[in-house]
């Protein structure tokens, strides 16, 4: 559904994206995904999230009617591989091939649905219905350390934490194939394309990854992945751009790997600050048996 509105006096000089949530009364969650999907536009150009407005600039915001807003359902049958878990913060190990999130209402088969089983107060926390205290997401196909949090005091920090550079320590173990230097630093900046992003891209939002070669036999390395931003697809994005596609990633380059039925992308480590005891915490996920397999074959000695 389509909206048009008109800044006066009122509005003017807030930011576009305050603006919009409070006009429609959407959840900050959902006024993010519009602007990352290209949906609001400012006299009939593409608006950026943290614009200023001024009187009379004209706003298109274009919400899909089919947009989620039932709360994430509790799912029991899902196993939920809990790493850490205290007062405020659970640590759960995503398997590849689940879902952070319910995308539909009524969905099934999500980790957020499996967090709603076995922690019901979870149901309430966060801006959007579905999110059930996730505090970040990781791709479908992505295996690793996911946080969610129990209160909506923590929930709000940990949100607050995930927004700023290098205020969360995102560590990822990845195999690529391609010509990779042994470390270096990716500032490119990545732009939405539909079900992938593109970088390099003038209006895109800013990225920025670093690495470091663990171990190299032929043209296949070992990379450990820090992330210091926190865009769609940034890992797999940014390693393609360099050259270096990740193994079973065809959507960004990737080789296929007989066998394997994901990429190889482990989220290994989150470190983030507690956000009632102040103390560093940061947990850890062992790598997954299908990709020690895979790894094994191409650099054994890095096992």
């Amino acid at each position: 559904m389509k909206h048009s509105l008109k800044v006066d006096t009122t509005s003017a000089g807030k930011r576009i994206d305050l603006v919009v949530g409070e006009a429609l009364g959407l959840s900050r969650a959902r006024v993010k995904a519009l602007f990352e999907d290209g949906a609001v536009r400012i006299n009939n150009k593409k608006a950026k999230k943290g614009l200023m407005v001024a009187v009379g600039d004209a706003l298109e915001v274009d919400v899909p009617e089919a947009q989620a807003s039932a709360a994430a359902m509790a799912d029991t049958k899902l196993e939920l591989r809990v790493l850490h878990e205290d007062d405020a913060l659970v640590f759960v190990d995503k398997a590849a091939g689940v879902p952070t999130q319910p995308l539909q209402p009524g969905e099934q088969g999500t980790i957020a649905n499996a967090l709603v089983a076995r922690y019901p107060e979870m149901s309430v926390v966060g801006d959007d219905p579905r999110e059930a205290g996730l505090c970040h997401r990781l791709d479908v196909e992505t295996s690793g350390v996911l946080l969610a949090a129990r209160t909506r005091a923590a929930w709000e920090k940990m949100r607050a934490a995930f927004s700023e550079d290098r205020a969360v320590e995102k560590k990822y173990l990845a195999l690529v194939k391609g010509p990779l230097a042994d470390e270096g630093t990716i500032d490119v900046p990545l732009a939405h394309a539909g079900d992938h992003v593109v970088p390099g891209v003038s209006d895109g939002r800013p990225a920025i990854t670093e690495f470091s070669v663990r171990a190299r036999r032929g043209s296949y390395a070992l990379v450990d992945v820090k992330l210091i931003t926190g865009v769609l697809h940034q890992v797999r994005a940014h390693l393609a751009a360099v050259g270096a596609p990740i193994v079973g990633d065809p959507l960004y380059g990737g080789v296929e790997e007989p066998g394997l039925n994901r990429f190889f992308l482990h989220a290994v480590s989150l470190g983030v600050r507690h956000p009632t005891t102040g103390e560093f915490l940061r947990v850890e996920s062992p790598l997954p048996p299908e990709l020690a397999k895979v790894l094994d074959k191409h650099l054994p000695s890095a096992g």
